[in-house]
């Protein structure tokens, strides 16, 4: 049975969106971390293994358009995973290897979860995350904590019903970022 890991870039006030609108996660705050963060950064995700990655339409388009040229050992890898797109609206995955989940929720998620033998990342896809959470299939959360306050923007843990998680890792990362891990309880 499969296990549902988000992996997402947070600032230290939650914003895992832009708040002034530029495409991509984080967008300007996350482009300007230093390069000797960014190095950390992208160490610590390259050994990060997966087995599948679950993402929502906004985030399958902005991937593929970033790793579906790339050739280096890191997007061959990433770009060779099964990827599973949950959208009403696509009747095709843009992320190379992709596959569109149409139907309920937290059906198709369920069912995916009893599929695949592994890790089944989410990156980004903060809607998507947040009814994962609502509904219970979330197994651990993985969040890079940016040292930086942005004020507003979109929350990856919006107030709902609380939520029990226990810390499993922490790791410095560069001299700005926090990576750390936790399980999700179930109640």
């Amino acid at each position: 049975m499969g296990t549902i890991v988000v992996n997402t870039n947070m600032t230290l006030d939650g914003v895992v969106d832009n708040p002034t609108g530029e495409d991509g996660p984080g967008g300007g705050w996350f482009t300007s971390m230093s390069p000797g963060d960014f190095e950390a950064w992208a160490k610590f995700e390259q050994t990060q293994v997966h087995d599948a990655v679950l993402l929502g339409r906004r985030t399958d388009a902005w991937f593929a358009q970033r790793w579906n040229d790339r050739n280096d050992d890191w997007a061959s890898r990433l770009n060779g995973l099964p990827k599973y797109v949950v959208s009403s609206t696509l009747t095709a995955a843009a992320w190379r290897n992709g596959t569109v989940l149409r139907g309920d929720l937290v059906e198709e998620v369920t069912r995916l979860k009893e599929d695949v033998d592994g890790q089944i990342v989410v990156f980004g896809s903060r809607t998507l995350v947040q009814t994962l959470l609502e509904h219970g299939l979330v197994d651990e959360l993985q969040l890079i904590v940016f040292g930086t306050l942005v004020g507003s923007g979109g929350r990856l843990l919006e107030a709902g019903d609380p939520q029990s998680l226990r810390l499993t890792g922490s790791e410095r990362l560069g001299d700005n970022l926090l990576a750390v891990s936790y399980d999700v309880v179930a109640d």
